[in-house]
């Protein structure tokens, strides 16, 4: 494969500032996108722009819970680069770990608006701008396990990954008549500051809870392995992959476990 599998194209980015999207911002700038980097964490989004460079990152604000935003995002991406290849709608929130008994549907839904809406806003707009420039673009968004399985996430959480996953094959049905892929990436615990902050761990309290459930010994998972199967994903290797949810897992979602799992991811 070649070192610069994304060369000359356009990647814009969601929940770029931290965890698995700015891993990902770094690797698909080392393969050659453009890339526009989107999240509210403002300060750790220029950090990362900053530090991998300018001429290949730029960061924006944006709060994929606001159409607006959202749209505004895009048409901002276009007058910078003029397109957008490939879509990675990976701003996600866990939610409030409370049980079913107990639940907060402020919260509720609150995950829902950022988890769904804020996907289903994403795609709609870039799909906007790939079809009206007749782009054979790559649209990909970022599940979990939970969208499999329950008991691994907090119900909402659980709840709105499940419903992400039957947005990614709606979307897929339509937009394959433009050339267009839509698929999902489904990690297992990964140890971003997301989950550390919510479960209130350090990361190698978290990789060691994943490795102590995981079905797959021997390896430690980290972002730089959901970015990868991100890059896979955006490149011309998966030009005829859509529809699929590539569950980075190592097997944990299709084994039975005699065990009660509480991981979250």
């Amino acid at each position: 494969m070649s070192k610069q599998r994304l060369e000359g194209k356009v990647a814009l980015i969601t929940g770029a500032a931290s965890g698995i999207g700015e891993e990902t911002v770094r690797l698909f700038a080392e393969h050659g996108a453009l890339i526009v980097a989107a999240d509210v964490q403002d300060e750790q989004g220029r950090q990362v722009a900053l530090s991998v460079g300018s001429e290949r990152v730029t960061y924006h604000h944006c709060d994929v819970r606001d159409e607006n935003q959202v749209e505004e995002t895009v048409k901002y991406t276009l007058e910078k680069h003029g397109r957008i290849d490939i879509l990675f709608s990976n701003a996600g929130i866990i939610g409030s770990l409370c049980g079913i008994l107990e639940l907060d549907l402020n919260d509720f839904d609150s995950t829902m608006a950022t988890n769904v809406r804020g996907v289903a806003a994403t795609i709609k707009h870039t799909a906007r701008a790939m079809v009206a420039k007749s782009i054979r673009g790559s649209i990909i968004c970022t599940t979990s396990v939970a969208a499999s399985i329950g008991g691994t996430g907090p119900h909402g959480y659980t709840t709105s990954k499940h419903a992400l996953l039957g947005l990614v094959k709606s979307a897929c049905s339509e937009l394959g008549a433009y050339g267009i892929r839509v698929n999902s990436i489904s990690p297992f615990g990964v140890a971003t500051p997301l989950t550390c902050g919510t479960f209130n761990l350090e990361p190698d309290q978290v990789e060691a809870n994943s490795c102590s459930q995981a079905n797959l010994k021997g390896v430690v998972l980290k972002t730089r392995h959901i970015a990868e199967a991100a890059l896979f994903l955006a490149s011309d290797e998966a030009v005829y992959v859509s529809g699929h949810n590539l569950v980075v897992d190592g097997g944990f979602s299709v084994i039975k476990r005699s065990y009660s799992s509480t991981l979250f991811t």
